[in-house]
């Protein structure tokens, strides 16, 4: 068993599996660095930089006592034994795979600044999502740097849902664990395994070779997104003809071949992970030669990006092709409910195409700041723009406002008082729910124009 564990980087995933793995191992000091101080200060504080629920409950527990959050960075490395890297690999803005390939400049920073510091042998755990045969790129980074010391690089990629991350980590439906097949890559594994073992039952651990664990993370992911947008293209299709999505979605996930996740039509994906992912794995098709391959999965993006500007059309043509001047009140901007990540999340590209029509925004979502949704919509935090209003209540963003559009499932939009909000807004009373979240023949009886994913506007709903 390990004694002192690091991670590299205290953003989304790394700090909530720190965190879980601290409360799970009380004698293993667990120490998560990070270069950026308002990040860690926001993890020593009760406000933390991640929301989860339940997640600050788990950090106060083991906070201070074998659970650590600092800036010192090379010294936290030099005293570990397992040292996880959960860094940002963002898709590339520049040069050779351009739009598709992972930028890895933040693991190979990581991996220099490891050969580097290193006092005695380490274990190097990619927790970050990295494209296949990343491994071996460490080791070559590793062994150009000239150190004494022996690395064994380990791949546990993490499957994690934002929103539930806390329930993931406690009762996952496995812990993916790939290493070298050799006696020293096996011990390595063995060592990680050795952490989650504290809760996770050993029959959920599954251990692979290196390559079989990089390429696993890409592969669930870009299978979870090609569910969604693949319900998403008959939520098209039952738009034109009166069928009804959920009810679609319904009828083909009680085939047990099928199965019901990820049926659920909404304005499209979000995250992280899963646009990042897939253009990863294109590039990674391409690179191989394999463009048919690369094709079948840029399709899965193509119908997500479809999706979100059908659902702006759809805005468009209700109100007779003209926002311009009108106030739109948006309910959520996080990608999805219970977290504050808006990274990829369809709120952006809606908000800034309704933008570009010249709509007047008034945004609320419960947990994503103001000067997060000026940035995602590129302007100044530091300047007020009229056209677009950050709201602190659902009510009062839909003062004289002509529609709203509902793009984050949180649950407390569906528990509003729509009387109330009908008669605070102009008329004709749209909203277009991007989530299926609200409940049509209550809303169409108060008097509301509304405008559901895979349902054409005269469709009924069994709720």
């Amino acid at each position: 068993m390990p004694k002192k564990v690091c991670c590299i980087g205290a953003g989304y995933v790394g700090g909530p599996t720190m965190a879980v793995i601290a409360q799970k191992n009380p004698d293993v000091k667990v120490t998560v660095v990070d270069i950026n101080e308002d990040r860690i200060q926001g993890w020593n504080s009760e406000e933390l930089p991640v929301f989860e629920p339940g997640l600050l409950e788990v950090v106060k527990e083991a906070r201070g006592r074998n659970l650590f959050f600092t800036t010192a960075v090379e010294a936290t490395i030099a005293e570990a034994d397992i040292i996880f890297v959960s860094v940002n690999t963002p898709t590339k803005e520049f040069g050779v795979g351009k739009g598709s390939a992972a930028n890895l400049m933040y693991v190979e920073k990581c991996a220099r600044t490891i050969a580097r510091v290193a006092q005695s042998n380490k274990i190097i755990v990619e927790k970050s999502t990295v494209p296949v045969r990343t491994a071996e790129f460490l080791k070559q980074i590793l062994h150009a740097e000239g150190s004494k010391h022996q690395f064994e690089i380990v791949s546990n990629p993490e499957f994690l849902a934002e929103g539930t991350a806390i329930v993931d980590l406690n009762n996952p439906d496995r812990v993916l664990i790939g290493g070298d097949q050799t006696s020293e890559g096996k011990a390595a594994v063995a060592s990680v395994s050795s952490l989650y073992e504290a809760w996770v039952p050993k029959d959920r651990i599954l251990t692979t070779n290196l390559w079989s664990s990089e390429l696993s993370k890409l592969t669930a992911n870009a299978f979870l997104a090609q569910r969604i947008s693949s319900i998403n293209s008959i939520s098209a299709l039952c738009e034109r003809t009166d069928a009804d999505v959920e009810e679609v979605g319904r009828a083909i996930g009680m085939d047990s071949r099928i199965g019901s996740k990820f049926l659920r039509s909404s304005v499209g994906f979000g995250g992280s992970c899963f646009q990042k992912d897939i253009l990863n794995l294109v590039y990674l098709c391409d690179f191989f030669g394999l463009p048919e391959v690369a094709d079948y999965w840029r399709k899965v993006v193509e119908m997500n990006n479809y999706q979100k500007r059908r659902f702006v059309r759809r805005i468009m043509s209700a109100m007779f092709n003209t926002v311009s001047g009108r106030n739109l009140a948006i309910f959520g901007f996080a990608f999805k409910k219970d977290t504050n990540d808006t990274r990829e999340s369809p709120a952006i590209s809606v908000c800034r195409d309704l933008l570009d029509e010249q709509a007047v925004l008034r945004i609320y979502d419960p947990r994503v700041k103001k000067a997060q949704i000026y940035r995602d919509l590129g302007l100044d935090p530091s300047i007020e723009d009229p056209r677009v209003q950050i709201m602190s209540d659902p009510y009062q963003a839909v003062q004289a406002c002509d529609a709203i559009a509902v793009l984050t499932e949180w649950d407390e939009f569906a528990e509003l008082d729509y009387e109330r909000i009908f008669d605070a807004m102009r008329k004709p009373a749209h909203i277009f729910d991007g989530r299926n979240l609200l409940k049509p023949k209550k809303l169409k009886k108060i008097g509301f124009s509304l405008h559901s994913i895979g349902k054409g506007d005269s469709a009924t709903s069994l709720r």
